[in-house]
């Protein structure tokens, strides 16, 4: 059913949610209207207790921008009621949606009205997702010539290094790609909340039309750079890059990304999302993919429903306690960057 929509995205697929979440902890939910598919959601239950108290966690749904045909207002709306009467009001759940859409898109507009009913979360640090989306819409020549001027220079450059890239989406592309990321990770000593092995079984486990797609960069036959990314209904992720110890003067990265773009529009997706961004604590990515000259964006604030005090204070707990370990990990990451600048390693 994810490939009759738009919208679909990899944090929907059944291979993410069964290994992220394990596939008994899954609630699937699909809307039919006339014997028709017209939404679907899938969702994260999390119960802390044996008693019928806990949360759903809905990420990047639910989905209901069909590929055909313009999108129908009124299906959003049925599908918060029916998403509110089934985990709110049946299983008194609290339930926790994070949807896929931006501020000031058309698509934010139509979520934010079929959801009145439910209550903005405050954006914070630790829940908001700021990115930026490249529109695909221009042909190549227009892309290319809006990209910034130093990028572009470092495109051109790693276009005259007689680089090759190899695409995919097999299993030794991915072992190609996490053997490059292990090398990175230890060289820069950085911590990671990505799980490169998590995303491996993910992979296998998805079905050959949403398999993600990794891209290698080979300098005389080694591998010097990678990228994966997870190209569903209209749009692209970027989720993953990283460069070899041989690879660090070879631009490969630049190349990666162009090489990328080419093959999103040869196969008619519109938008690519450039992935999470922080200025602050990771300015070298920043910079990086502001060069692609993207539009800044920023996730709009989770909402949230709830008929039960107690799942309402065990959902709120475990989002605190949450919050209090990315604010710690943020910052020691950003304490080890200046520690790493100051001693010039």
């Amino acid at each position: 059913m994810l490939n009759l929509f738009a919208d679909s995205n990899l944090y929907q697929t059944w291979s993410y949610g069964a290994v992220r979440w394990g596939e008994g902890n899954l609630s699937h939910l699909v809307l039919k209207h006339a014997g028709e598919v017209v939404s679907v959601a899938q969702i994260r239950i999390v119960r802390p207790i044996r008693w019928k108290f806990g949360m759903a966690y809905l990420r990047w749904g639910p989905l209901y921008e069909r590929r055909v045909g313009p999108v129908n207002p009124e299906v959003p709306v049925a599908m918060a009621a029916a998403l509110k009467e089934e985990y709110v009001s049946k299983r008194k759940l609290f339930l926790r949606i994070l949807p896929n859409a931006f501020d000031g898109s058309p698509r934010a507009a139509l979520f934010q009205a079929a959801f009145s009913e439910f209550k903005p979360e405050v954006l914070t640090p630790a829940n908001i997702y700021r990115t930026f989306v490249l529109d695909l819409a221009p042909t190549l020549s227009e892309l290319r010539r809006n990209l910034d001027g130093r990028w572009r220079n470092k495109l051109t450059q790693s276009e005259k290094k007689g680089l090759a890239v190899i695409s995919g989406n097999g299993s030794e592309e991915y072992r190609m790609f996490s053997r490059m990321y292990y090398e990175m990770k230890k060289r820069k000593g950085f911590e990671s909340t990505v799980d490169v092995e998590e995303f491996a079984r993910i992979q296998q486990e998805l079905p050959e039309s949403q398999r993600m797609r990794i891209l290698i960069c080979e300098q005389e036959g080694i591998p010097v750079a990678g990228t994966v990314c997870s190209a569903i209904g209209d749009s692209a992720i970027y989720l993953l890059g990283a460069t070899s110890d041989a690879g660090l003067n070879s631009r490969g990265t630049y190349l990666l990304q162009w090489t990328l773009i080419q093959w999103l529009k040869e196969n008619g997706f519109k938008w690519y999302d450039l992935g999470g961004i922080d200025p602050e604590r990771n300015p070298g990515v920043y910079d990086f993919k502001r060069g692609l000259s993207g539009t800044d964006v920023c996730q709009i604030e989770p909402l949230a429903a709830s008929s039960s005090v107690v799942s309402s204070a065990i959902a709120k707990a475990g989002l605190s306690v949450r919050r209090a370990i990315r604010g710690y990990k943020g910052a020691l990451h950003l304490a080890r960057s200046v520690s790493q600048k100051a001693s010039g390693s």
